[in-house]
């Protein structure tokens, strides 16, 4: 049974994406003071009174506008489909407007239940203004500040009433261990991990444009698949720092990041048509000092020619080798062609990145490897096995290893217990 999902609507710039955040306790969405920000849909858990619910904050819905805005008004048409409760917010500075009233129609004709409202009321001289918007026919006005707080309690007290029927206990959350592999797509900006995203997840969750930067937030996406339940996380591009604007895309370049810490699986989205380039090498270094196994998609690899692709996999070998062995798959997104590579390739690098190698044969191994090229320096009395994600191993040596010899024993224990390209860590105690 899932939880009620309450969607926030509105035209561009009124505070949704601030009143999520308010709402919801925590700051899940970007804010920015300018029209535009939020593109996606973007599903967060709230919790109020012991009743957990889905917020759900969705683009500013306008009537018209360019490619890119007809997306981002769909995107709020198909979180309003679903929705329990919509919550229309409006702004107190600016009073009615033409933008409210069309954005007033049209969730009415929906037929959801809806509640208005008004938010940026920061004092209580304000509230008698709030009234005026009874011209929208949507109801009695609830008057909020979200950047303040005020009135926040009493519009989370009507939420619970409203949906509090049909309530189930609260989720774990993100960072919990509940089972869900958690799989980060990463890349840099307009290499496709958007359709990517959407072709994985089966739906339209994701804007699609041509325009560099169109994701804004990670967005999370939980689905049951042939592997279990897998959580897509579709992340902003990321670009090297000086070609970073400031404010609004630092901060979805944070929040990349944090994507990737908390990642299982990364998957790193290259162009195929420009090759592996010094920003997705960067990229390539920041996933293996997240510790997570990897795997590399190239996409658009349809528009290759068949002269041109072993150059460009050669590039991929060699501006990306601080993946190890990552498997590299070929796909078109727009196509879905290759696509159903990547769920098999996925389950492989959790299952490697989990695997835990019995002492025993692990010391077996260790003293084959010094028979077939004994170290000069010290010798491995013995080895165990301490953590995994990502398995590690810690050797008791009587000496000093050369760092040469230690890639050797990573390289010996990866191929003896197949673990193909997990991330291994290998530590030394001298005794």
């Amino acid at each position: 049974m899932s939880r009620p999902c309450v969607v926030v609507v509105g035209r561009p710039n009124v505070g949704k994406s601030s009143l999520v955040n308010r709402l919801a306790g925590r700051r899940m969405t970007v804010v920015e003071g300018h029209r535009g920000v939020t593109r996606d849909r973007k599903s967060v858990e709230a919790e109020w009174t012991g009743v957990a619910f889905d917020l759900v904050d969705t683009g500013g819905w306008l009537t018209g506008g360019d490619d890119l805005d007809v997306k981002v008004s769909e995107q709020a048409d198909a979180a309003l489909r679903g929705a329990d409760l919509v919550l229309l917010v409006v702004d107190a500075g600016t009073g009615p407007v033409d933008e409210d009233r069309h954005a007033a129609r049209w969730v009415l004709r929906s037929g959801r239940p809806v509640a208005l409202v008004v938010n940026k009321v920061d004092d209580a001289a304000q509230e008698n203004s709030t009234w005026e918007f009874l011209s929208l026919g949507v109801g009695d006005p609830h008057p909020i500040s979200a950047l303040h707080g005020r009135g926040a309690g009493d519009l989370l007290d009507f939420i619970v009433d409203h949906v509090g029927a049909t309530v189930i206990p609260a989720a774990p959350d993100d960072d919990s261990d509940d089972g869900t592999l958690r799989v980060a797509i990463v890349g840099r900006p307009n290499v496709g991990k958007s359709t990517l995203f959407n072709r994985l997840i089966g739906e339209e969750r994701a804007v699609v444009h041509d325009l560099p930067g169109t994701t804004r937030d990670a967005i999370d996406t939980v689905v049951e698949t042939t592997i279990g339940r897998v959580r897509f996380i579709d992340t902003a591009g990321m670009r090297r720092r000086a070609k970073t604007e400031a404010g609004l895309e630092t901060y979805a370049v944070l929040r990349s990041l944090e994507a990737l810490d908390r990642a299982d699986v990364a998957v790193l989205v290259v162009d195929a048509t420009t090759g592996a380039t010094g920003q997705d090498q960067r990229l390539a270094e920041r996933i293996g000092a997240a510790g997570c196994p990897s795997i590399v998609v190239l996409n658009k690899w349809e528009l290759i020619t068949t002269d041109d692709r072993v150059d460009v996999l050669a590039g991929v070998a060699d501006k990306l080798a601080f993946l190890g062995d990552a498997p590299v798959l070929k796909t078109t997104a727009t196509s879905g062609k290759g696509v159903h590579r990547i769920l098999p390739a996925i389950a492989t690098a959790a299952a490697e990145y989990v695997h835990r190698v019995p002492t025993g044969a692990l010391n077996r191994a260790v003293r084959d490897l010094q028979v077939r090229q004994p170290s000069p320096t010290g010798k491995i009395r013995y080895a165990v096995q301490g953590a995994i994600e990502p398995p590690t191993f810690t050797l008791f040596v009587s000496g000093r290893l050369a760092p040469t010899y230690l890639r050797y024993v990573e390289r010996s224990l990866r191929e003896r217990f197949d673990l193909g390209s997990t991330p291994l860590r290998v530590r030394v105690r001298v005794e």
